[in-house]
């Protein structure tokens, strides 16, 4: 495979519309068919280290993964969404520069890039058995068959499948009903109605907290003193009537001193 490939020095790229590098251009073009031709940009690469790293523990083979891919560093931004790149012997994991990967694709069947994709979906499946616990186990058939059919849809459609896209597509795989961000079945809807209450995080619980309508003892507590005003207002209104009594007596009184002070009438005296 080295010598298919030795001739490979350079390679012109553009950005598509959809935000992915195409070949345009290479220093090998009978080998080289562009047409659809994609390439992996620095940042897509690094993805893709991160979401290998998983499966590590599953069997995977860095090796493998590297003899896939053709590295190229840039050498001169032609301008119109265009650069030159310059095909490097760099270390995909180790290497410090910013490094474009073109999936070595001469023997689409037997190649390099073709073991990498059958060696990356076995990895999966052996790690999605063993987090998961199916019904059934699921088989690299299985995966194999569902992502070829999303790829047999795009190209009925006229659409170039982009190699991120096909390598991510199975790193990111999960069988229907499941979710990658839980190592549980995801649950269906009609299950949610069997639970009891459900717990509260601290942001919810922190909400409930300050829901003024369901300030319970807050309202308790406002009862006490406003008993206390209407036991205050309470007394206030017997002692205005202890005053009114009072002030009753007195008038009596005044009225008694009256009759008292009146001139008694003079009798005449007989003789």
């Amino acid at each position: 495979m080295a010598k298919a490939t030795s001739t490979l020095d350079w390679a012109v790229v553009r950005l598509g519309d959809d935000h992915n590098w195409w070949v345009a251009e290479t220093s090998d073009p009978v080998r080289w068919d562009v047409d659809g031709l994609s390439i992996v940009d620095p940042r897509q690469l690094q993805h893709l280290i991160e979401l290998v790293d998983q499966l590590r523990d599953y069997g995977f083979d860095q090796d493998t993964f590297e003899s896939a891919f053709i590295p190229f560093r840039i050498d001169k931004d032609l301008g119109n969404g265009k650069v030159r790149l310059r095909r490097v012997k760099e270390s995909l994991f180790d290497s410090e520069d910013k490094l474009f990967t073109l999936p070595d694709i001469l023997d689409e069947e037997n190649g390099p890039y073709a073991d990498l994709l059958d060696h990356l979906t076995r990895c999966r499946v052996k790690m999605l058995n063993d987090l998961f616990k199916f019904e059934s186990k699921l088989s690299v058939d299985e995966v194999e068959d569902e992502i070829r059919e999303d790829q047999n849809s795009a190209f009925i459609q006229g659409k170039a499948v982009h190699t991120f896209e096909e390598v991510t597509a199975i790193l990111d795989y999960m069988p229907a009903g499941y979710d990658a961000d839980e190592e549980a079945p995801a649950k269906g809807i009609e299950d949610e109605g069997d639970d009891d209450l459900p717990e509260l995080d601290e942001a919810e619980e922190e909400k409930l907290k300050n829901d003024e309508s369901l300030k319970w003892d807050e309202e308790e507590e406002a009862k006490p003193d406003e008993e206390g005003a209407k036991k205050a207002k309470s007394d206030d209104d017997e002692d205005g009537d202890d005053d009114e009594e009072e002030k009753d007596e007195d008038e009596e009184d005044d009225e008694d001193g009256d009759e008292d002070e009146k001139p008694k009438r003079k009798t005449k005296s007989k003789r």
